[in-house]
């Protein structure tokens, strides 16, 4: 059985911009399918050999990582004025899908051709705007820029409220979140430790985790529903109908694509495209930044890999908080899977994965 302890493929985070800054400073250009060598990225922060001790940062009550964040580009990011109309914006809770909706709407911006996906590295695509390089401090860009956030909804863009900006907000089972996110503060070295299983899981249900509350940022965010510029779309539902959630997302763009470059953007941002392709894939990272000996960084792409880790016990308590936490809000679709026991063709949880012991699988982390 699958132990939380083992530690797995990471999603894409913060830090990844730390490379971004060292290619755009002091890495020749480069492009095509060519990998430049990790050696010959400088990175503009301290790099850490052991895991963070100290408690994160707090910027108005959110905790955040000391390093990538500080709280100058916190406020950079809540209170710029240089938000265009036909930007668009990607928010997510951390280990939601966001590289996977990166990759899509590039390939939808580019109608369905994959140079681009191709030639330029995810985190630089599809820049942040709460890291210390943020992307509204970045060199002039053209548009539609296309940026990310992991910011809760009262600390975002407050600027973007008033512009005819796009937002897209991918949501994703909290219990996959949270497995997802414990492997990445496992693999990063910037990151707090994250302790025992247990110990991060009670954390996560406190919301004493980077970014805080899983709950309350969804819950912030689904007030924009129903908003012209707004799209509430979730992980699972990618899953379940890619081609579909590809044409919802190219309305909500105002950027229809005919079947054949429709059926690109398909084929191109599938998992096994993505893993494939090291502009997508983290494999231009360095080990400063990223363990690679630890595992892929995408590695599975399924839902319900939490059914892998959690106890029957931790299951319980989890659904007692989700309960209490989202009384009265809509269903979700993994919700409704929970409901009718389908469709994510995973086991129940495990009565005794024994969290702290190696397993088989060497990498059991959750991807993208």
């Amino acid at each position: 059985m699958t132990s939380w302890d083992c530690c797995g493929g990471v999603e894409a985070g913060p830090l990844f911009q730390w490379a971004h800054e060292a290619q755009r400073k002091d890495t020749p250009p480069w492009g095509g399918s060519c990998r430049p060598p990790c050696s010959s990225l400088h990175l503009p922060f301290p790099s850490y050999s052991q895991k963070l001790q100290g408690e994160y940062f707090r910027y108005k009550g959110i905790p955040f990582p000391v390093g990538m964040y500080t709280p100058e580009s916190l406020s950079l990011a809540e209170n710029t004025s240089n938000v265009r109309d036909d930007d668009i914006f990607i928010v997510t809770y951390p280990k939601s899908g966001t590289n996977w909706m990166i990759e899509i709407i590039c390939l939808i911006l580019k109608d369905g051709d994959p140079s681009w996906i191709r030639s330029e590295p995810i985190w630089q695509r599809a820049p942040w705007c709460e890291t210390t390089i943020s992307a509204f401090s970045l060199p002039e860009r053209p548009s539609p820029r296309l940026m990310c956030s992991h910011l809760p909804i009262e600390l975002f863009t407050k600027a973007a409220f008033s512009s005819k900006a796009k937002v897209i907000y991918l949501g994703r089972n909290p219990r996959d979140v949270v497995v997802s996110l414990y492997y990445y503060s496992k693999i990063a070295v910037q990151l707090k430790d994250p302790g025992t299983p247990e110990q991060f899981l009670q954390n996560f249900l406190k919301g004493e985790v980077q970014f805080g509350s899983w709950f309350d940022h969804i819950k912030g965010w689904i007030r924009m529903r129903g908003r012209e510029n707004f799209l509430f779309i979730t992980y699972e539902e990618l899953q379940q109908d890619l081609r579909g959630s590809v044409q919802l997302i190219c309305e909500f763009l105002g950027r229809p694509l005919g079947e054949e470059a429709l059926s690109s953007v398909v084929a191109h941002s599938a998992f096994a495209a993505m893993k494939a392709n090291n502009m997508s894939n983290y494999t231009l990272l360095p080990a400063s930044l990223l363990d690679h000996r630890q595992g892929a960084f995408l590695r599975k792409g399924i839902s319900g890999d939490w059914k892998n880790h959690f106890t029957v016990a931790q299951s319980e308590t989890f659904d007692q908080v989700y309960r209490e936490q989202m009384h009265g809000l809509p269903s979700f679709p993994w919700d409704r899977s929970a409901e009718d026991g389908s469709p994510d063709g995973e086991t129940e949880p495990s009565p005794s994965p024994s969290p702290g012991l190696a397993s088989d699988d060497p990498n059991p982390g959750s991807s993208q």
